[in-house]
């Protein structure tokens, strides 16, 4: 591998390595302002749904699964694909030290701010050279990426597998080849198994979090902002105000001229954006208390446990909250907790279920890990939010609950293949 001269140093903790090295047993710290999106891919075929008549709500409470031991055998991530719904970053934050969960969730309130999170960084050296890597959880990150690099299974295995995955411009710049191995100094070897654009200012590649931990990598140093592109430069004043000096803030994507008008749009629409800033607060004030019991009782098929549960919602369809239900976590198998902290078959993140969950089977408890409650208490969410009344509300109720309009493609395509299987 060729020696390198200069390297752009976006990232202050470059020159800690010393501390890095102090620091490598330490947990990467990680918070989602926002639930993902499921994982399962939406269909509208009959064929393709479970038996939701013979599918069961679990009689107990729920059980977690051992962790599987790790495999010799190539792995390949379950979680996304084509159809994953996909947040570009707007903003990359480095900062010296993992970020305060304070100050991460005072990002998350501002405004434009629509998903967040944090993921372990720091640098290494390979024959002399400096490389700036960040370390993730694959399934997380996946969304991240540009749609082109999402939809490559090989990207994604590699760092499920521990291998490296280079940007491109670091495979150019210092010559790597791909299918080698190359000595960190002062730490493990590193195979490059695969190379793909990020558009991460400075980020010279990937590895996966128990890798970055191996190589020293600092927790929770980088951070990703996502939220609408015209607001980029809003954003970026607002993280800036937030964050001390030791941090920097880059705006990821676009050039310089794409950034001005930008600019200038935001600011031609900030009085617009501050009269439906104000709207939507009207309308939110408006919306019904949500009632903190419901009789749906203990259905023996989730088939029942949606019929009854829709009712708690005049208008809305049993088979949304069906597909919700798959979405989510394929009707109970996979309650989470996720990475974001959503819990339960369908999938509430704690804060919203103190203000929805519902006691549903009526043992004086609300329960977000009972489908008896859960269930219910979304079809209470999604009435709050305009569900009832079916067309656009409906489908804006949906995104309310994730927000991504892809999401609510995905749901609308499961629903109507309920509705075809259960006439």
């Amino acid at each position: 591998m060729s020696a390198v001269s200069h390297l752009p140093r976006l990232w202050a903790f470059v020159t800690m390595l010393a501390i890095v090295a102090a620091l490598a047993v330490v947990v990467g710290a990680v918070f989602l302002a926002t639930r993902p999106a499921g994982s399962l891919t939406a269909t509208a075929a009959e064929s393709d749904l479970p038996d939701l008549a013979v599918l069961a709500p679990p009689a107990g409470p729920p059980t977690v699964e051992p962790t599987p031991a790790p495999s010799a055998a190539p792995v390949t991530p379950a979680t996304g694909g084509p159809g994953i719904t996909l947040t570009p970053p707007r903003l990359l934050v480095i900062s010296q030290t993992g970020l305060p969960q304070q100050t991460k969730e005072d990002i998350s309130q501002l405004k434009h701010v629509v998903k967040i999170d944090s993921f372990d960084g720091g640098a290494i050296r390979i024959s002399g050279a400096g490389l700036n890597l960040l370390a993730v959880d694959p399934a997380r990150f996946r969304a991240w990426a540009p749609k082109a690099v999402a939809e490559q299974p090989r990207v994604w295995s590699a760092l499920v597998q521990g291998e490296f995955v280079a940007d491109s411009s670091a495979v150019r710049r210092f010559g790597l080849v791909l299918g080698s191995e190359y000595q960190v100094d002062g730490g493990p070897r590193l195979r490059v198994a695969a190379s793909a654009s990020f558009g991460l200012p400075g980020v010279d590649g990937l590895v996966g979090m128990e890798t970055g931990r191996r190589l020293g990598l600092l927790p929770g140093v980088a951070l990703l902002v996502h939220g609408p592109e015209k607001a980029a430069t809003t954003l970026n004043a607002g993280v800036r105000r937030l964050l001390g000096s030791g941090a920097q803030v880059v705006t990821v994507g676009g050039g310089r001229t794409a950034r001005v008008a930008a600019d200038k749009s935001a600011a031609d629409r900030s009085a617009t954006a501050k009269t439906t800033a104000k709207t939507t607060a009207k309308a939110t004030a408006k919306q019904p208390r949500a009632a903190r019991r419901v009789a749906v009782g203990r259905p023996g098929s989730y088939l029942d446990l949606y019929r009854r549960s829709a009712t708690v919602c005049p208008g809305l369809s049993w088979t949304v909250l069906a597909a919700i239900g798959q979405v989510e976590s394929s009707h109970g198998r996979n309650n989470g907790p996720s990475s974001a902290g959503a819990q339960g078959p369908m999938q509430f993140m704690p804060a919203t279920w103190k203000a929805y969950g519902v006691d549903g089977d009526g043992d004086g408890v609300a329960d977000i890990w009972s489908p008896y409650d859960a269930v219910p208490s979304a079809a209470n969410y999604l009435c709050a939010n305009g569900a009832g009344q079916g067309g656009k509300k409906l489908e804006k109720a949906i995104w309310f609950y994730n927000h991504s309009w892809s999401y609510v493609s995905k749901v609308m395509s499961i629903s109507q293949g309920y509705a075809r299987a259960y006439p």
